[in-house]
């Protein structure tokens, strides 16, 4: 039983069911956004008034509910539009303003095939080229050194 309590009060496992939990909320909310507001703008464009679900074609006596499926693929992509314009784009700029990506700065060019490789490397994983020391970084001036930005 101390076990099963440790386990279940690690962090990771408390922070997962608090991230469940708000993605659930926070999904109830996109969708009455989508449903509310995006949904009614596609109808008034289409001229349908937001509701595809009574459309259907029939072929040989055997009817096709149609319509169903184009609501849940309209609610789908704006959903998923919705996501990326307030969710994804917003929290990617956010990162990259307070962490940029240090990564890119410990890589060079390999010179036989121009692939990325790290900086401090002495043999390219691509073409197994043997590389030359890598130069220093070069110092910046004092200028460069405080950025305002």
């Amino acid at each position: 039983m101390k076990g099963f309590r440790g386990f279940l009060l690690r962090g990771n496992v408390i922070d997962l069911a608090v991230g469940i939990v708000i993605g659930a909320a926070f999904t109830a909310v996109v969708e009455d956004f989508v449903k509310g507001f995006l949904t009614p703008l596609v109808g008034v464009a289409a001229g349908s008034k937001g509701e595809f679900s009574a459309r259907t074609f029939t072929i040989v006596k055997t009817t096709f509910p149609y319509g169903a499926f184009v609501n849940g693929l309209i609610a789908f992509l704006l959903t998923a539009v919705a996501l990326y314009y307030l969710v994804v784009l917003p929290s990617t700029k956010l990162t990259q303003r307070f962490r940029p990506n240090q990564d890119e700065a410990m890589k060079r060019d390999c010179p036989e095939c121009l692939s990325s490789i790290p900086a401090h490397a002495k043999r390219c994983a691509y073409c197994t080229v043997v590389l030359d020391d890598p130069a220093p970084a070069p110092v910046p001036l004092a200028d460069e050194r405080h950025d305002p930005r």
